[in-house]
C-alpha cells in the first residue's frame, strides 16, 4: 500500500523568474535554549535548527532531554527567559497553541495513554482537529472532518478500526490510529516520540514501513528515539543528545559510528548495518 500525503512546503522555482524562490521558514530554530524540568536542566544551552521537510532523528538514552525537546516544540514546556535565548517554530516566536498543533502531527506515548478509552478509532482520529484525545460533547465535527477522517483511516489501511474502541485494539493498531490522528489535519511535519514503545516485532515492522512511506511522500519527519534500529533509511540527519546537550549533529553516515554511540550510551557499542538500517549490539 502506498501512502500519498502533501509535501511540507516544497520549494518551487519559476523557470521564467529564476530569482523568485519560495524559501520556507525552519521548522525549529533554537538559540541558547535552556529548559527546566523541576529543579533540573533538561536541556542545556541548546543551539539547533531543523528545516521544514527534513527527515531527522534525535537519538539519546532515556532521560537525555528528548521528550523535553518535543514538549518545547509543542509549547508544553518553555525555556528560561535569558538574554540571547530565542526560539522560533515555523518562523514565528509567538503562537496560538491550537493553531500550532494544526501545523504539527504528534505521535507520542503520552497520547497513547490518554487515548486508551472506549473512544472509537474514528473518534480518536477526529480528535486531531480539536487538539484533544477524544470527541467531547462540545466538539462538533462537520462533514468535511468526517470525510477526511475516513480517508485517512483508509490510507493507513485501518478503516476496519473506525468503530472499534481503542481499549480493544492491539498496541500496533492503537499506534496506527494515533498516526492517522496526527495526519488528519494535513500537518507540515510529523513528530514521532519513541514510536516503538510497547510494540511487538510485527507492529514495529509495520510502523517502520508506514514511516518510510510518509517520508517518501514528502512529509517532514522528526523521530525521537533511543533505538538505533528505528532510524529508517530515509532519515538523512542524526542529532545525538545526552544529559540535555548536543554531542553530535550531522549526516547519518558521519554521526552513527561506534565511537560516537559508545560515548552516547556509556557502553562499548558495536554497530552493524543491513538494508539501510543500523543495528547496535
Amino acid at each position: 500500500m502506498t501512502l500519498s500525503f502533501p509535501a511540507c512546503y516544497r520549494r518551487k522555482v519559476n523557470a521564467i523568474e529564476p530569482t523568485m524562490k519560495s524559501i520556507p521558514a525552519p521548522l525549529l530554530s533554537l538559540s541558547h535554549v535552556t529548559v527546566m524540568r523541576g529543579d533540573r536542566e533538561a536541556l542545556r544551552d541548546i543551539n539547533l535548527e531543523i528545516e521544514c521537510g527534513e527527515h531527522v532523528c534525535i537519538l539519546g538514552p532515556n532521560g537525555c532531554g528528548k521528550s523535553t525537546l518535543i514538549k518545547t516544540i509543542t509549547r508544553e514546556c518553555y525555556p528560561l527567559a535569558r538574554e540571547g535565548s530565542r526560539i522560533s517554530i515555523l518562523g514565528r516566536e509567538r503562537w496560538d497553541i491550537f493553531e500550532l498543533r494544526t501545523r504539527l502531527g504528534i505521535v507520542s506515548p503520552d497520547l497513547l495513554a490518554s487515548c486508551t478509552t472506549d473512544s472509537t478509532g474514528r473518534d480518536v482520529v477526529l480528535s486531531g482537529f480539536f487538539s484533544s484525545t477524544r470527541i467531547f460533547p462540545h466538539h462538533h465535527p462537520d462533514p468535511q472532518h468526517l470525510a477526511r477522517a475516513e480517508e485517512t483511516l483508509e490510507r493507513l489501511g485501518i478503516a476496519h478500526l473506525a468503530d472499534r474502541a481503542v481499549a480493544e485494539m492491539s498496541s500496533g493498531e492503537a499506534k496506527r490510529t494515533l498516526i492517522a490522528r496526527a495526519l488528519v489535519h494535513q500537518p507540515q511535519t510529523l513528530l514521532f516520540d519513541e514510536p516503538s514503545n510497547a510494540l511487538d516485532i510485527g507492529a514495529q515492522l509495520q510502523l517502520r514501513d508506514t514511516m518510510r512511506q510518509l517520508a517518501q511522500s514528502g512529509m517532514g519527519i522528526l523521530l525521537v528515539t533511543h533505538h538505533v534500529s528505528e532510524i529508517i533509511p530515509e532519515i538523512e540527519r542524526v542529532i545525538l543528545l545526552r544529559e540535555g546537550r548536543i554531542l553530535s549533529d550531522g549526516s547519518k553516515s558521519s554521526v552513527l559510528n561506534e565511537e560516537h554511540l559508545s560515548d552516547l550510551f556509556g557502553v562499548a557499542a558495536r554497530l552493524g548495518r543491513s538494508d539501510g538500517y543500523f543495528h547496535l549490539y
